[in-house]
């Protein structure tokens, strides 16, 4: 780095991905600013980042809102970089897919459209495999790649849906400006999220591996996604800010395919002798969807039942030399750390 590091902004910082990718940039010699929509959750995030690094002088935080154009402007105003990290995330089903699709949609358009205006060199943004793999037959017949969309003519969720849409938008923007202005895109795209929290509040991700260390479930149903390590998350976003070759492209961030029942497996072996009683009874298919009749988290899932996440990252072994932890590492961190900071 220079003597003027280079300034990053990171939507939504107090998120579980952009608490890490704050970390990775700080510990890299950028200055950072966040973009957060409270000032109480301002002052969290600073106690949370001092715990793990010294940031000094180089982290800001200013209040903005994905949902209103006011304050990106100022936001975004000499920034060199973006992180696009922010995107709601539903605790159940919405009453309106559109209650998650636009909000989405329309912020990712928000700051592509304040980033051009402040002259930013490149935009990340963070996707998902939910805008990947979903509306396909996902039976292991086929390993999925950047070149793969989600289907939404299909029944699929609304959080996948609005991933899939958003992201579409966000890559027609960016085609959209004139030649004489143009504005650099990568979109990650990760699997299920895990790896270690940073404080008590936490992402929903993490939350599969709290209920599995607080036997709060009574077994494990076939669901399954491929994982990733939050660390190697935030590796590949700060990789894809400086990697030239990243530039228009998509990346599939995550591992292996892994069941339920291979985490709630490696958390008995780890934390069973500690004395936690981790559930690892099998549970048929049919059962989450009865649940799912009165429990509206549930049903955030019951299409997932039975359904495979097989995909590849070899282009991003190949652009960034980037290799994601193993299953056993990013549960047993996750854990530890969820018992760490008394989620457990």
């Amino acid at each position: 780095m220079t003597s003027s590091p280079a300034e990053v902004v990171v939507t939504g910082a107090t998120g579980f991905i952009a608490e890490h990718c704050i970390l990775e940039l700080l510990r890299a010699g950028y200055r950072v600013r966040g973009t957060v929509r409270s000032q109480t959750k301002a002052a969290r995030l600073r106690e949370t980042i001092a715990r793990h690094t010294n940031a000094g002088d180089r982290l800001a935080l200013v209040q903005a809102d994905l949902e209103v154009d006011e304050g990106w402007d100022d936001a975004l105003r000499g920034a060199d970089y973006v992180l696009h990290v922010a995107s709601p995330f539903p605790s159940a089903l919405p009453r309106h897919e559109d209650e998650l699709i636009v909000p989405a949609r329309d912020g990712a358009l928000r700051i592509l459209r304040a980033a051009a205006k402040a002259g930013v060199r490149r935009v990340v943004l963070t996707s998902s495999l939910a805008a990947v793999v979903c509306g396909h037959a996902r039976d292991g017949s086929e390993v999925y790649d950047e070149t793969s969309w989600s289907d939404v003519s299909k029944d699929i969720g609304a959080y996948e849906k609005s991933k899939t849409l958003a992201e579409q938008a966000a890559w027609d923007f960016v085609r959209s400006l004139p030649a004489d202005r143009p504005l650099e895109l990568v979109t990650v795209n990760p699997g299920l999220v895990l790896g270690p929290v940073l404080d008590g509040s936490f992402g929903t991700s993490a939350s599969v591996v709290r209920d599995l260390l607080r036997g709060s479930m009574p077994g494990c149903p076939p669901l399954g996604w491929a994982m990733v390590d939050v660390r190697d998350v935030a590796k590949m976003h700060l990789l894809a800010l400086t990697t030239k070759e990243a530039a228009g492209q998509r990346f599939v961030c995550a591992g292996e395919h892994a069941w339920l029942i291979d985490v709630a497996r490696v958390l008995e072996r780890h934390f069973g002798p500690k004395g936690y009683k981790v559930p690892t009874r099998e549970l048929p298919g049919w059962m989450v969807r009865v649940v799912a009749l009165f429990d509206k988290k549930v049903r955030l899932v019951v299409n997932e039942v039975g359904r495979r996440q097989d995909v590849t990252h070899e282009r991003a072994r190949r652009v960034f030399g980037w290799e994601p932890r193993g299953l056993e590492e990013m549960v047993v961190a996750t854990g530890e750390s969820l018992i760490q900071y008394g989620a457990v």
